[in-house]
């Protein structure tokens, strides 16, 4: 999707990027260092965020943009702690200027879009629906000469969330790169086709996926636009955007 195709209406601090189909995306460098004072910032956030988790927090490496090209994604890779410090406080955003890059799954079956709801208890826009799979980009994704393989981390996705292999699908071009405000998350969409029913997905997810969500629904295509008018601000707001990307709604659908 280009700048021009996008949605005109965005919330404020939310962007469409245009994205080529043969985007790359490189590592340039690694985590800047911190002041005293920032880092002791970050501790206090990251400490608040495992006691109301239970200490479930993972601090591993993830992909933060630095510069942004239709063909090209640069960046580094960073501590989660300081994602999740940008999370709960968007103003260190000034001097973190950390966007975290994430792939984001439209997992068409025979019978529709699949959705799944997330947990209650995330860190990030916690029950709300989305199109799994979608996860942060990590050092999983780490290949040589600092390139960074996108198509690696979507299937592990799949994989983790859905219980899916990745011969269970066909993975298509880039579908939208989407700056959330705030957060600044950038959500990369990719459509993704399966012949398996949505009997099979679900039953895969509830046998070897993990608990990412709590539960799942297929939405038929031609059912999308009043599901999502119904649903409002309960779906993540980048999920319309994608489908839009994917010709699956229309553009008076689509805004967040």
């Amino acid at each position: 999707m280009t700048e021009e195709a996008a949605p005109t209406s965005l919330p404020p601090g939310w962007r469409v990027h245009a994205v080529a189909d043969d985007v790359t995306v490189v590592q340039t460098e690694t985590s800047r260092p911190l002041s005293a004072a920032l880092a002791g910032e970050i501790e206090t956030h990251w400490l608040a965020a495992q006691a109301t988790c239970g200490g479930a927090l993972f601090n591993g490496a993830v992909f933060s943009v630095d510069d942004i090209t239709p063909t090209h994604l640069r960046g580094h890779m960073t501590e989660y702690r300081r994602i999740l410090a940008q999370f709960r406080d968007p103003a260190l955003f000034a001097t973190l200027r950390l966007r975290p890059l994430a792939v984001c799954g439209v997992l068409l079956s025979p019978d529709g879009i699949v959705f799944g709801r997330r947990q209650g208890n995330a860190v990030y826009q916690s029950g709300l629906w989305q199109t799994p799979p979608a996860g942060n980009v990590d050092g999983r994704a780490a290949r040589a000469r600092g390139r960074v393989d996108l198509h690696h981390q979507i299937f592990a996705e799949l994989h983790e969330e859905l219980g899916l292999a990745p011969d269970a699908v066909r993975l298509s071009r880039p579908l939208a790169l989407v700056e959330h405000g705030g957060s600044h998350v950038l959500d990369l969409g990719f459509l993704l086709t399966t012949d398996l029913p949505f009997t099979a997905i679900a039953a895969t997810h509830a046998r070897a996926g993990n608990d990412e969500y709590e539960t799942l629904r297929c939405i038929p295509p031609a059912a999308l636009a009043a599901w999502l008018a119904r649903m409002g601000p309960d779906v993540v707001p980048s999920v319309p955007i994608l489908l839009h990307a994917a010709g699956l709604i229309g553009a008076e659908t689509c805004q967040p």
